[in-house]
């Protein structure tokens, strides 16, 4: 199976997003809740006028979806230079380079945009940098997907209180960190905050570990070129300091968030259950955005 897979990984991108893109409608017309959410949270994201514009949104962005899968074949299975190349350009990367000369560890703070897939790799070609891993329960997929991520100066971190602590100590070290913001923060360890007019279960970690250590906090995300090109990956500062105050500081990220998936609205994960409540969770209360 591994033999096959890499000889899959060695098409041409351009193929392989052509193939996710047919993909993605099969997974799309599948029994389950997946094409149900991706319409709920289009329709009810305000990027979109109801009818044909939203419709046009959901159509790219199940073509898109498709191709984030089919990629992870090239993303984690080339040899690593070759990988390395599919970034063709970036935008703002002088803004990290200056945090670091100026002593500085950086969050990089990367949503489920495009290939994020890249950044790390792509980050961890130049400095060290560090992110936390969830392995899935399959053990073959586990270890392709820690084999994938964890080149270069990569290292992976379990998602628990070992691997905060170890994100803690890189950013002392003046090292790069990777965090996904938009995912459900577990119970006790996330605010509700304002994503897309909905609440949502933000974590509270980024502001966390800038207040401790003083961090540059950057959104990072990567495009997904058209017609099988590669990616670029834009960088764009947070200028001031995240808030004290958790919702505060939750509301902030998911502003950000927002701002990146407007510029690319069809390179959204939006099948995620973004809004669901975690165990442990409180219930949400009223949503304010001031």
């Amino acid at each position: 199976m591994m033999f096959l897979l890499k000889l899959l990984a060695r098409l041409p991108l351009p193929l392989l997003h052509g193939t996710g893109i047919v993909l993605g409608w099969l997974v799309y017309w599948a029994p389950g809740r997946h094409s149900a959410r991706m319409r709920d949270h289009i329709l009810n994201s305000g990027l979109c006028t109801p009818g044909r514009d939203c419709q046009r949104l959901l159509r790219r962005a199940v073509g898109e979806a498709g191709k984030a899968f089919v990629e992870l074949l090239p993303v984690w299975l080339r040899p690593y230079d070759k990988v390395l190349k599919l970034v063709k350009g970036t935008s703002g990367w002088e803004h990290i380079d200056a945090a670091r000369a100026a002593g500085k560890g950086v969050i990089v703070i990367a949503p489920h945009i495009g290939c994020f897939e890249m950044i790390n790799l792509y980050y961890a070609a130049q400095h060290p940098f560090t992110a936390m891993y969830k392995p899935p329960r399959r053990p073959a997929l586990a270890a392709l997907m820690l084999a994938g991520r964890q080149r270069g100066q990569a290292t992976l971190v379990p998602t628990d209180l070992s691997g905060v602590r170890a994100l803690l100590a890189a950013l002392k070290r003046h090292e790069g960190i990777g965090i996904l913001p938009d995912q459900v923060a577990t119970g006790g360890d996330g605010v509700w905050a304002p994503f897309f007019g909905r609440p949502a279960y933000t974590p509270t970690l980024v502001a966390s570990l800038q207040r401790k250590t003083g961090a540059a906090a950057f959104f990072v995300a990567a495009e997904r070129l058209s017609w099988g090109r590669g990616y670029h990956l834009h960088i764009t500062p947070v200028n001031d300091p995240l808030p004290e105050d958790k919702a505060a500081a939750a509301l902030r990220i998911n502003q950000g968030v927002e701002d990146i998936v407007r510029r690319f609205p069809a390179q959204y994960l939006w099948s995620y259950n973004r809004y669901k409540r975690p165990g442990g969770a409180p219930p949400p209360a009223p949503l304010t955005t001031q």
